[in-house]
């Protein structure tokens, strides 16, 4: 997973203007309280990002893929 990845992620399930700010401002306990940003930045690979995210957010199961990936498992 590419940051540009995440970043597609962030918007499809927060919408880009709360994805930008929560990328910014949330705290990620499992990845020692940095933001995303932060985590960015500091190496943290995007897609570990990404499922600390998801479940800090309770973000089910089959939201985790994005749109065009769910999309594509249905077809």
């Amino acid at each position: 997973m590419r940051h540009s990845d995440l970043r597609i992620l962030l918007a499809e399930e927060f919408g880009a203007a709360y994805a930008a700010s929560l990328a910014m401002d949330h705290c990620l306990s499992s990845l020692g309280s940095r933001t995303v940003e932060q985590a960015l930045a500091d190496g943290i690979p995007p897609k570990q990002v990404w499922y600390a995210v998801c479940e800090d957010f309770s973000v089910p199961e089959q939201r985790r893929f994005g749109v065009e990936k769910r999309s594509a498992r249905r077809g």
